[in-house]
């Protein structure tokens, strides 16, 4: 007789969890691959992006900036410790790119928009990582500061 393991209620209180955390990093790759890879183009000199910047007329520099904060915050996306940190990141970004599609580009937003939901969907999943993060970052601030004035 083979046993089979209950229906305890830690094994029904873990699967939703796993399956949250699952779904976030599908999310966090698909945003990631998405992300990068419109970053790539715009610093390899795609000509749809440079045309792309030419109509916004602030200059080839913005798709340059544009492109290096996408491709690092498809980076940091992959990163566990900085998932949450890139995702807001990305988030003002394409903030920024909603506005630009709707406003100066007479395109639809809703791409970017989407994007940006996806955006604010993994920040808030990662919210705790994110805070503990900055809390780390800020007491290593304040230890260093406090060590070079003595």
């Amino acid at each position: 007789m083979s046993t089979l393991p209950g229906n305890s209620s830690e094994t029904v209180a873990h699967t939703p969890g796993r399956a949250i955390s699952v779904g976030v990093w599908i999310l966090r790759v698909a945003l990631a691959a998405i992300i990068a890879g419109g970053g790539i183009s715009k610093l390899a000199g795609d000509p749809v992006m440079v045309d792309m910047f030419a109509d916004i007329g602030a200059g080839q520099w913005l798709r340059y900036l544009v492109g290096a904060l996408e491709v690092s915050g498809g980076v940091g996306l992959l990163i566990p410790a900085l998932a949450g940190l890139a995702s807001l990141g990305l988030a003002v970004l394409l903030t920024g790119a909603v506005i630009t599609d709707q406003f100066v580009l007479d395109q639809s937003p809703w791409p970017a928009l989407a994007l940006l939901v996806v955006a604010a969907v993994i920040a808030r999943a990662r919210w705790s990582r994110t805070v503990a993060v900055v809390g780390t970052l800020l007491r290593r601030r304040a230890t260093l500061s406090n060590g070079a004035v003595g």
